[in-house]
């Protein structure tokens, strides 16, 4: 059985987070799209999980990132952490797709302006407003070119800052079942006399958004002499983006009917620039708030806990959530039932690294662990037969120095 130790593992996680070639560290790789649509060639920045080999049949959740180029390794370095290792399952791994801009204010902005407002000029205005061109290449050019290209599974973020978020926005209410979820990172929700904000306030009361979850940061961007409650009753240029955004948060709040699952939060000690990162983190964390399996010490220690039973009821709950079949992964799996059969806990042991066997049956290790749980309670030819079977995918040491040991004349 292949097994690692809780400090193996952080170690372990720590060296491969981060792909190795040349001297270098990596942790994705540049593709691109000729876009018809767009009509030019946009780059993408993608990361695959290292839990992924050519031979494997895992497939991962998918999460777009608006403002690749500033947010990239930001945004996989959280999903690493909070996906990675033993007990640090928060949230699943995931594939990011990065899309770095062209033109930032064609595409991030809804709607066409002539006027120069808040934080803009004049020269900036004229490519204006070609956010649903850009929404129509999300949909029809880039996400089925990831789907045929990568390992993807159904489930999809939208996720953006500043006018990015004003982007998530726009596609959250007007596409809404284009992604599973959205998080939208202190929104200019300014733009255009807050033509969207009005469009939000109007569409939260007519719509149904069951199945949809949004998560709102919103940053400190107060002046001297503000406070969150007065800069309500301001109408000064200055407070209009924070005015919006607060806004944006009153109008979902008031909707408690429309089926939106939704959160949001002030970050009272970050700016316009600081607040994506935790943002990112916190929105995870909500968005898969159900996702994490926690084993209490009675699990651990009273042998009348149907520990597997417990597993599979909760991913039945991940998978119901997710809108596909998640199992228990692997390796918590496999850790456990390794360490039950070291305890001579047998009956635990027997049914974790059972349903290892039947939920990953491409994995040569499954069926090594298996094997070892047959051998210590003393089923010789059941365990030669699953340490055959180990070999028969993947020729190794471990299975093999075991088989060789249990034939004839081993």
């Amino acid at each position: 059985m292949k097994r690692l130790t809780l400090s193996v593992l952080t170690a372990f996680f720590s060296l491969s987070a981060l792909a190795q070639k040349d001297n270098k560290i990596t942790i994705g790789t540049i593709d691109s799209i000729q876009s018809k649509i767009l009509n030019e060639q946009r780059k993408i920045w993608v990361y695959v999980p290292d839990s992924w080999t050519p031979d494997s049949k895992q497939r991962y959740p998918v999460l777009y990132l608006l403002d690749g180029a500033d947010h990239f390794s930001s945004v996989v370095g959280i999903i690493q952490h909070l996906s990675q290792g033993i007990g640090n399952t928060i949230c699943p791994e995931m594939i990011v797709v990065g899309i770095p801009n062209t033109d930032r204010i064609r595409d991030l902005t809804p709607t066409h302006v002539d006027a120069p407002p808040p934080y803009t000029d004049s020269l900036m205005l004229k490519t204006t407003g070609g956010g649903e061109r850009f929404v129509s290449f999300l949909e029809k050019e880039l996400m089925p070119r990831i789907d045929s290209l990568y390992p993807t599974q159904p489930y999809k973020i939208l996720t953006g800052h500043s006018f990015g978020g004003l982007t998530v926005m726009n596609v959250a209410i007007n596409h809404t079942k284009l992604f599973n979820a959205y998080i939208c990172i202190d929104p200019s929700m300014w733009w255009d006399q807050m033509n969207l904000l009005n469009t939000t306030q109007k569409a939260l009361k007519e719509k149904n958004f069951s199945g949809t979850t949004l998560y709102l940061g919103i940053a400190n961007t107060l002046r001297e002499g503000m406070d969150i409650t007065r800069v309500r009753s301001d109408t000064t240029k200055g407070t209009r983006h924070i005015r919006s955004i607060l806004n944006l948060d009153q109008y979902i709040k008031e909707q408690k009917e429309n089926g939106l699952r939704y959160d949001s939060k002030y970050y009272s000690n970050e700016d316009h620039g600081s607040v994506p990162l935790i943002t990112e983190y916190d929105a995870l964390r909500f968005i898969f708030n159900k996702y994490s399996f926690k084993l209490s010490p009675k699990d651990l220690t009273d042998p009348t806990v149907d520990l597997v039973n417990k597993f599979e009821k909760h991913y039945q709950e991940v998978s119901k959530l997710l809108g596909y079949k998640v199992s228990p992964p692997e390796e918590v799996i496999n850790n456990l039932g390794c360490d039950f059969l070291r305890q001579k806990q047998y009956a635990k042991a027997e049914g974790l690294l059972r349903i290892n066997v039947d939920n990953y049956p491409e994995s040569y290790n499954v069926y090594d662990s298996y094997g070892d749980y047959f051998n210590a309670t003393g089923d010789k030819s059941k365990a030669i037969e699953y340490f055959k079977k180990s070999l028969s995918i993947k020729e190794n040491p471990m299975s093999r120095g075991k088989l060789n040991t249990l034939l004839p004349g081993g």
